[in-house]
């Protein structure tokens, strides 16, 4: 069974210095059939306009990943870290039992165009933590890269919570395939692109809810790029 969240069926604000598009129920945006699905809690996708950001803010129990498109997005937190994401690298945010942090673009005259993640931690008052890597899946088209998961498998970024994410860049008629095992569920949000999940056509923001599919068939005829959430 595949259920679609249309990208023009999202929450849409323009704030003059950020434009954002909530897939779920976040902040001043709420409707009650768009919870999250199963431990994915939020998917915004955000543009940040040049030398604006996200001031000093709080967060608990919650698994936060930053994934950008395009763009730098200079990011500091209580923890003492301090760093720049772009695209390519991933970046996990463990609040447990509180983190405060900021982030911000730098550039003069460049957006920064991001997808912010929150997954709901397998339980409270862990331990507050941070992790950045790089995956270069321009090198990798069409190939699945696991770059999040419980264990940190295959150098992915580590949340506490039983998650695998990948991405993937597909090239023109390029595709990839996943096996799902009994009892999990799937998401697939699209990045950029334009792609067909098990069939099913999807454009740029569009999500997808999978469930009782024992495998998922990703295509694309004219190249793009994806999140794949294998949940519990």
């Amino acid at each position: 069974m595949i259920a679609v969240r249309p990208a023009n069926e999202r929450g849409a604000f323009d704030h003059g210095w950020l434009v954002t598009r909530h897939t779920f129920s976040f902040a001043g945006y709420q409707d009650p059939a768009h919870m999250g699905f199963r431990s994915l809690r939020v998917i915004n996708e955000d543009v940040v306009r040049p030398g604006k950001g996200f001031g000093t803010h709080g967060h608990r129990d919650m698994e936060i990943v930053t994934y950008v498109l395009a763009g730098a997005l200079e990011h500091k937190d209580s923890l003492g870290n301090g760093s720049i994401i772009r695209p390519g690298e991933v970046q996990r945010m463990s609040a447990g039992t509180g983190i405060r942090h900021s982030e911000f673009n730098a550039s003069a005259d460049a957006d920064v165009h991001l997808l912010q993640i929150w997954l709901l931690p397998e339980r409270e008052g862990i331990e507050p933590g941070y992790e950045q890597k790089t995956f270069p899946l321009e090198a990798e088209p069409d190939r699945l890269r696991l770059v999040a998961s419980r264990l940190g498998r295959a150098g992915s970024v580590t949340i506490h919570q039983d998650v695998d994410l990948y991405a993937a860049r597909l090239s023109p008629g390029g595709h990839v395939a996943a096996a799902l095992a009994p009892g999990r569920h799937a998401w697939v949000q699209v990045a950029r692109g334009a792609l067909s999940c098990d069939g099913v056509a999807l454009r740029a923001g569009d999500g997808a809810a999978l469930s009782d599919e024992p495998a998922i068939d990703i295509r694309s005829g004219e190249g793009g790029e994806f999140l794949l959430f294998d949940l519990a």
